[in-house]
This record gives C-alpha cells, structure tokens and sequence, in this order.
C-alpha cells in the first residue's frame, strides 16, 4: 500500500519544509518521507524537481508541488480538521497577503542578517533592524488575539512561524531583549508545541533501497 503513497523530500531544519509538515501533519495527508542532505541531493529529488530545494512533493500521478505553502493548501484543502484555512478574523486571501510579506519582504533581509558572508557589500544589523518592521506588526497584530487570526491557530501562524524562529536563533540573547512580549509568547507557544515538537523528530537520511518511512504516523 504505501508504494502508492506521495513522496516528500524533505530537509528538517528547513523552514519551507517544516511548513509543509506541519500542513501534512494538521490534515493526516500521510506520505512516504525522503530526508535529504542539501549537500547530497539524491538524483530522484532532482529529476522531479530539478531546482533542487526542499520541499518537494511528488503525487501519486506524478504531479510535483515544489513550494511549500502549495504543499500545505494541497493538503489542507484536501481535509482541514482544525480549519486553518478558515480563521475566526480575516479570511485565506488577507492571510496569503501576510504570509506573502513573510516570503518576501521579511525573508530577503532575514538572509542578509543571518548569512551576511554571503552577500557583497551586506550589513547584517542594518538588515536586523529592517526585518524587526515585521516583528513589529507580528507584535502589534497579536496584541490582543492569541494567534494572528483569532484565538485559534490558522495558516498564517503556522506558515510564518519557522521563519520567525530562524529569525530569533541568529541571535537569541539580543532576541529576548526585544520589546516584543506578545510576539514572543506567540513563538514560545509554536516552539513547545506537539506540533513543532514532532515535526522535529529525526529521521535518517533518505537513500534508495531504505524501507518506507511514512510521515505523519496515523495517530
């Protein structure tokens, strides 16, 4: 039975593929787990996905979703038990706007603070203190709610959240100095979570012949 499952490479310290577990995880969509190393990408990744990043699903008639929040809404659309995709404030498209921002936005300096060797020419703390503008409305936004749509998780809290904690380990000791209190409740909430806390599980590398490891386990 579980040669007829989807295939998801995946690399567990990658925010984009965490996501997409964690969207898997929320609707059961359970599939065969491939984890990868991003220095050794193995040759069935690639040929389904030649840009070669994680994740990368792969359906049963051989359709590739290779983003992550695709990843998610195909699941979620699929079966959404605990309605992330129908927030108790706001609606899909004001959340995709937000997480947008996140992706884009947010991202470009959050990879200019974290891997400034990279870059020419690149100041990590002028880029540090670029991205704390979407901390800050993170922050104002969670004033009152407990997530970013309500009182109950949603999408958006959980499409953004790995990237706000790649964002707070480049620097943890000036992060918990930040004047963000809701935005860091929020984190530490998603942080000590079941659900981030299993996503996280390790798994071996991925190399072909392995028996299937299937993810997530039925619960």
């Amino acid at each position: 039975m579980t040669q007829f499952l989807p295939v998801l490479y995946s690399f567990r310290r990658c925010p984009y593929a965490m996501r997409a577990r964690l969207g898997l995880q929320s609707s059961q969509q359970q599939c065969e787990l491939r984890e990868i190393v991003l220095r050794n990408k193995p040759a069935p990744m690639l040929e389904s996905s030649p840009k070669g990043t994680v994740p990368v699903l792969v359906l049963n008639d051989g359709i590739v979703i290779e983003e992550s929040l695709d990843i998610m809404l195909w699941a979620l659309k699929r079966d959404d038990p605990e309605s992330w995709l129908v927030p108790e404030r706001g609606d899909l498209d004001s959340m995709l706007t937000q997480i947008n921002r996140c992706e884009t936005n947010f991202k470009f300096h959050l990879d200019r603070y974290k891997y400034a060797p990279r870059y020419e020419n690149v100041n990590s703390l002028e880029h540090r203190e670029k991205a704390e503008m979407f901390l800050q409305e993170l922050n104002q936004q969670l004033t009152g709610p407990s997530y970013l749509f309500g009182e109950k998780k949603s999408l958006a809290d959980m499409a953004i959240a790995p990237f706000i904690r790649q964002f707070a380990n480049v620097d943890r000791v000036w992060f918990d100095k930040t004047p963000y209190p809701y935005l860091k409740d929020w984190l530490n909430e998603f942080l000590n979570s079941p659900a981030f806390k299993n996503i996280l599980h390790k798994y071996p590398v991925w190399q072909k012949g392995d028996s299937v490891t299937l993810f997530p386990l039925a619960p």
